[in-house]
């Protein structure tokens, strides 16, 4: 049987293999700069605000208050409630004087009316049944909602319009809701 000879040839110090050690360094330093930025990503997205951030100060019915809920109810607002209390929470002319009808002409909304004097509670009773809801045999020409919103779309509509008070009203409705004992 024939001896196979195996002639173990010296590296070649040339030029070709400092450039592959070269690659091979930039990869590991390529990898290694990746690793870090994938780090650093999760790091802080880990620490940024949720997608849906919550309203500093704003509460309904004791839970926190969504961004997305002050945005629905905004527009909730503009198809449902505009066309009697205003595009501006401004309510109607002289919402504080009897129409020929004897009814009351629709409030405003904003801190110039009184809806801030009354808690989540009573608002949405109000909103979802009428005003009859809470003062039996009153009549108004405020509808009930509770047909035709979602409860969710009429704490939305709420929602929006305690958003847009001033810190003042809405500390005032915040102890006011609070106080409510449902009864």
């Amino acid at each position: 049987m024939a001896q196979t000879e195996f002639q173990f040839m010296p590296m070649n110090k040339g030029p070709k293999d400092r450039s592959a050690k070269c690659t091979v360094r930039r990869s590991v330093h390529l990898a290694a700069l990746v690793s870090a930025l994938a780090t650093t990503g999760v790091v802080v997205l880990a620490q940024s605000e949720p997608v849906d951030p919550r309203v500093e100060g704003l509460t309904f019915l004791g839970e926190p208050v969504l961004a997305s809920q002050v945005m629905a109810g905004q527009q909730l607002y503009a198809d449902n409630c505009a066309s009697c209390h205003g595009a501006s929470l401004e309510g109607q002319p002289d919402w504080r004087r009897r129409l020929d009808t004897g009814r009351m002409p629709a409030p405003p909304h904003d801190d110039s009316g009184h809806t801030w004097h009354h808690s989540d509670r009573m608002l949405f009773q109000i909103t979802k049944g009428g005003v009859g809801a809470v003062v039996p045999g009153y009549e108004s020409d405020m509808p009930a909602f509770g047909e035709d919103l979602t409860d969710a779309e009429i704490a939305a509509i709420l929602v929006y319009i305690k958003s847009t008070w001033p810190e003042r009203q809405r500390e005032f409705q915040a102890e006011v809701s609070a106080n409510d004992t449902g009864g």
